[in-house]
């Protein structure tokens, strides 16, 4: 049985318990969003992301401004994530009830506030503050890939779902490098300000762009939110893609919270301009989501999922392996670029996993119930990011208590659980 036909059934069990929501009218089988309109949603959501793991490269230098010790200064990454989950369960269900365009351009709106509030920020605690509401403020890209799959037709929903997605993708991967290549010739609040003018002129282009479209809905809000509760106990391939992400991107959040100061740190002695450049490794993430949604308009979710998982694996052995205070004793300083070299292959194969387990979590997860989009990604998409904001959390205790060995370790832990759930799941199915 084919993974969508599977989605569709279970789909069927929670009718009568999901408040009603008229579901709107499936697209024509002809019908097409056209590639340079798909191409400006990814864009645009590329660039409202820049903000959202920026603070990750710059824990060393925010640790300096404000005399911080670095575990503390890595809640930077951990509330700006935390703040994207929350955004993700109170934020973005309301696409589904509320007009389209007024949700995203005040979202945007608050979003440059927020952005400017980082970049002014006196203390630590109205950067804590100012960091949450970047992120809650971040969800607009949800919003955005929602509205997204229901302009695009049944037949390549999941090629256009993964185009859009690169562009989350190709934002998260891109603002780490961004940021540190900015704070080697800038001071860090620098980068914050700019995103913030990028943000603004970004919404005066979407206001003219999104077109309003108001769901024509029998519920209220209240009973909205409530109904995400149920959604979630009674759809299992939601659960079970959530779960995978949970785990994978508390790993992720584990390597690239830790990576900065690993880089920085006797045997790399890496700049902000070198950490940038091996953050780029993990563009190679954006270029696997096209693929990545085909095989999951060719029904092979399953099977790749695992893969995906292993490839997460391989990469924090790799990356375990790869630095000095790790579990090799090769890793060296008269081995240094076999070392990096090796921690940057680590890095590929752990972007690699991650990626295609989300985009074929996303493609799933959106067959699910076309009229509840909205809820569905901002559940799928919001428990993951806890995993991230917990990930992020532990990076930096991790770090403090037995170095790289310690961070490694605990990443392919992550890994390691996220394999065994697919693993069960598939001995499940035979």
């Amino acid at each position: 049985m084919s993974t969508t036909t599977e989605h569709f059934r279970s789909g069927d069990n929670v009718a009568a318990s999901v408040p009603a929501i008229v579901t709107p009218a499936a697209n024509p089988p002809g019908a097409r969003i056209g590639r340079a309109r798909v191409l400006f949603f990814a864009t645009t959501i590329a660039i409202v992301v820049l903000s959202l793991y920026a603070s990750q490269p710059l824990i060393g230098l925010i640790s300096l401004s404000f005399h911080l010790p670095p575990s503390t200064a890595a809640l930077v990454p951990t509330v700006t994530l935390l703040g994207y989950a929350v955004g993700l369960m109170f934020l973005v269900p309301p696409i589904d009830l509320l007009p389209n365009r007024r949700l995203v351009i005040t979202t945007m709106a608050f979003m440059t506030i927020a952005l400017t509030g980082v970049a002014l920020a006196p203390t630590p605690t109205l950067l804590f503050v100012a960091s949450a509401l970047v992120g809650f403020t971040s969800t607009v890209v949800q919003m955005l890939v929602s509205i997204v799959a229901g302009l695009a037709s049944d037949h390549d929903r999941g090629r256009i779902v993964g185009t859009v997605q690169s562009g989350i993708i190709v934002g998260v991967l891109v603002s780490r490098p961004l940021a540190s290549t900015v704070s080697q010739f800038f001071d860090w609040r620098i980068h914050y300000g700019a995103i913030a003018v990028l943000i603004a002129f970004i919404t005066f282009i979407l206001s003219s762009v999104i077109k309003e479209k108001r769901p024509t809905t029998e519920t209220s809000y209240g009973a909205l939110i409530g109904s995400m509760c149920r959604l979630f106990i009674q759809e299992s391939s939601l659960r079970r893609h959530a779960a995978y992400q949970f785990l994978l991107m508390g790993g992720f959040s584990v390597f690239w919270t830790a990576a900065a100061l690993r880089l920085s740190a006797a045997l790399f002695n890496l700049g902000q301009l070198g950490i940038a450049l091996f953050a780029f490794a993990g563009i190679s993430g954006a270029l696997i989501a096209p693929f990545a949604g085909r095989i999951g308009d060719r029904g092979w979710t399953n099977r790749v999922t695992l893969l995906a998982h292993a490839s997460a694996i391989l990469g924090f052995v790799l990356i375990g392996l790869a630095a000095d205070g790790g579990w090799s004793i090769w890793a060296t300083a008269s081995h240094t670029q076999a070392s990096l070299a090796v921690l940057l292959l680590g890095a590929v194969l752990l972007d690699l996993g991650v990626v295609t387990d989300q985009v074929l979590g996303r493609i799933a997860i959106n067959t699910v119930r076309p009229e509840a989009r909205g809820r569905i990604n901002a559940l799928y998409t919001g428990v993951f990011f806890v995993g991230g904001s917990a990930g992020a959390a532990l990076a930096g205790t991790a770090w403090m208590r037995g170095g790289w060995a310690d961070v490694s370790a605990l990443g392919l832990a992550f890994s390691i659980a996220a394999f065994l759930l697919s693993t069960f799941r598939s001995i499940q199915r035979q």
